[in-house]
């Protein structure tokens, strides 16, 4: 499927490499590990052997003991399975267990703590504009996001909706994670609309007519099945008095933009701001999990509503991000850098727009958001 580079070195020791459904796991573990032994607990007859007897992969290593390497996919599907595998590594040097799973949960629930220090944890998201390189078209990405399963496909829409499908099928009905699915299906459209804001769930519930709680639950669940992610408020040395409240993301432009209702008196222009700063959310995220392993990704809002996007923090890196969908570069949109910078005069603050020309505005830089996501790897 994809001829092209991933940023994720495979290390030597077992390890989870965790991520949503179609962001390619699988392919790019069989492209770099075609010597591995696969299991793939998502086939009927696989889940059945290992469900009512996990012991059967004792008998798998043993009996391929020239095999180094075995790959285990939905570990989530079979938890039970992570005592052998946690037994296997104490017993057997020389032995790498790849554990692949598209939800958190269950192992949350049952079993990942077995494995609590002799298994690395890793993420897999969707392709960066510098892994895609000359294939990497912004418009593209805002339009479909950029999920290796949907990118290059002839009908990549019709893709997005049957994976939405499967999801909601597979991985919510099937494990009874939601008891009513309507409810559910009002909450993602709701939650759709908080798409790069803070997240209010007294207003989602009172658009979905459900409690709060009910609402709190949704969000657990797709947080746990990758689908989501929350950004907390940057609150080191606090100046100012801030919002308490973190901001909600789903994982990829365009999971997001095909869950959003559309209608006539939509303007795709309503729809921009939110895709441009996701898409930036997203390639920081994969940014700071293979690359900046060190630096933790946040956002900043006073009280009075002075706000930048994004800070990324580490060790040796403090860097303010604004994201806004235009053209040109007005001093009001520099506003909240500023103020972060009034505060933190050691920070770099970067402003990315649409525009062409690679500015320098006092002490912030304008960037061409294009070249940003091209650069950053």
């Amino acid at each position: 499927m994809e001829p092209f580079v991933r940023v994720f070195p495979i290390p030597k020791e077992s390890f989870f490499l965790l991520g949503p459904r179609g962001t390619g796991k699988t392919t790019f573990l069989r492209q770099r590990l075609p010597i591995a032994q696969y299991l793939d607990f998502l086939d009927p007859e696989t889940f059945r052997q290992y469900k009512s007897r996990p012991e059967i992969l004792r008998e798998l290593v043993d009996g391929n003991p020239i095999t180094k390497i075995f790959v285990l996919d939905e570990i989530q599907k079979i938890p039970e399975v992570l005592s052998v595998i946690h037994s296997l590594i104490e017993e057997k040097k020389g032995i790498q267990f790849i554990l692949t799973g598209s939800s958190a949960r269950k192992l949350k629930q049952s079993g990942v703590d077995l494995l609590a220090g002799r298994a690395l944890y890793f993420k897999m998201h969707p392709f960066t504009a510098s892994e895609l390189g000359d294939a990497f078209n912004l418009e593209k990405a805002l339009e479909i996001g950029l999920l290796p399963l949907v990118y290059f496909k002839d009908d990549p829409k019709e893709v997005l909706r049957s994976y939405l499908g499967l999801y909601i099928k597979e991985e919510i009905l099937a494990e009874g994670l939601i008891r009513n699915i309507g409810n559910f299906s009002r909450f993602l459209e709701a939650a759709s609309f908080s798409h790069g804001s803070i997240l209010n769930t007294s207003n989602i519930a009172r658009e979905c007519g459900v409690e709060r709680k009910t609402v709190e639950g949704y969000l657990s669940v797709l947080e746990d099945l990758l689908l989501s992610f929350t950004l907390p408020v940057f609150s080191k040395k606090v100046k100012r008095e801030l919002v308490a409240h973190r901001k909600f993301y789903f994982f990829d432009a365009g999971v997001f933009s095909q869950i959003r209702p559309k209608g006539p008196l939509d303007s795709p222009q309503d729809m921009y701001g939110p895709l441009l700063e996701g898409l930036v959310a997203q390639h920081l995220r994969a940014y700071i999990d293979s690359v900046k392993k060190d630096c933790s990704l946040s956002y900043w809002r006073t009280r009075s509503g002075v706000e930048v996007d994004f800070i990324l923090y580490g060790e040796n890196t403090f860097k303010a991000i604004e994201v806004k969908n235009s053209a040109k570069i007005n001093d009001a949109d520099l506003r909240g850098l500023k103020s972060f910078q009034e505060d933190y005069p050691m920070c770099e603050t970067i402003f990315l727009y649409r525009g062409k020309e690679r500015l320098r505005k006092g002490e912030i830089l304008c960037m061409p958001v294009e070249e940003f996501l091209r650069e950053l790897k």
